[in-house]
């Protein structure tokens, strides 16, 4: 097949399956997957648990396929950035993507502008981790636990602070806040660092932010931590009692999966084969206890578990988000 006659002649619409077509046939023809670096796509900035999850499993895939395997942070519009130009690339499996599972939950429920569909535009390869957020709070408020927050938010004014729209801590918040009955105002930020600075400094109240990135602050006395939303402790602060602990909720686990995707229409034998790494990778006693080390969870799913998951995790988070009627242009 003539690759530019393939592309001239095609709708625009068909482009995309013209590309897949021929990557497979490159691939039936014996060509090698990876014969170049890969490019592991995260929208986030450094330093969170995608940051975190992508790095270790890069440095591992590089290893192990014998070709870089270069990390690129892209972060803003909810990690949508990121999953976008996963998306629009060609789909030969050298761009992928890590992006929390809001970025197929959520987004595409509240982002009227998004130029692509996580839902449909991308293929989910595994979820490679999970992760929880912390319910923090500026020790100037005088809450020391969820239920002194609780009761306090019932005769004042709290605002909380989130990295954005539809961000796992902005979900957290939220589900606390309808279990509870503990109207929080939401103050939306460019991402967890300046949400964090603005709960440091008292500007807002409190966060639902992952644990590693409040951690430290919490460990010196500069933010009081009150909760975390994993169905357990965290490894990291195992004084901290859950949210299901907190609310009187057993069985409530607030988590949140990290899912590594490539576009739709990756030849079949490339995402089988980024399937088995993902899965052996992530199942490593090095890479396990690394990840622990900042509150996140290895996993390594496979492919179709990692889709019924996504499914699940629609149908618990679509309510919510239609419920409170979040859009962002």
């Amino acid at each position: 097949m003539n690759r530019s006659h393939c592309i001239r002649r095609a709708l625009p619409a068909l482009a995309l399956a013209c590309g897949a077509a021929l990557a497979g046939a490159a691939w039936a023809q014996g060509a090698p997957w990876p014969a170049r670096p890969v490019r592991l796509l995260v929208g986030s900035p450094p330093g969170g648990p995608s940051d975190i999850t992508a790095r270790a499993f890069a440095e591992m895939l590089q290893k192990r396929v014998g070709q870089p395997v270069v990390v690129e942070n892209r972060p803003g519009a909810g990690n949508g950035l990121a999953a976008g130009a996963a998306a629009k690339a060609e789909p030969d499996g050298y761009t992928l993507v890590l992006s929390p599972d809001t970025v197929m939950t959520v987004n595409p429920l509240i982002y009227r502008n998004q130029n692509f569909d996580a839902r449909t535009d991308l293929v989910d390869v595994s979820i490679l981790s999970s992760f929880s957020q912390m319910l923090v709070c500026n020790p100037a408020l005088g809450v020391k636990s969820a239920g002194e927050l609780i009761a306090k938010a019932r005769t004042q004014r709290i605002t909380y602070a989130s990295g954005g729209a539809g961000v796992p801590g902005h979900l957290a918040a939220e589900m606390f806040s309808e279990i509870s009955g503990a109207r929080m105002e939401h103050v939306p930020y460019r991402g967890p660092s300046p949400a964090t600075l603005a709960v440091l400094s008292g500007e807002v109240d409190c966060g639902f932010l992952a644990t590693p990135t409040v951690m430290q602050h919490v460990k010196a006395g500069k933010l009081a931590a009150l909760a975390v939303s994993s169905g357990t402790p965290s490894p990291l602060a195992p004084e901290v009692p859950t949210l299901a602990a907190a609310l009187g909720r057993p069985g409530l686990d607030v988590s949140f999966r990290l899912v590594l995707q490539t576009a739709r229409g990756t030849p079949a034998p490339v995402v089988a084969a980024l399937e088995r790494a993902a899965m052996e990778i992530m199942q490593d006693p090095g890479v396990k206890t690394r990840l622990q080390a900042s509150d996140v969870l290895a996993q390594g799913s496979s492919s179709a578990q990692a889709a019924q998951t996504m499914q699940a995790e629609i149908a618990r988070w679509e309510p919510l988000v239609r419920r409170l009627g979040l859009k962002v242009d």
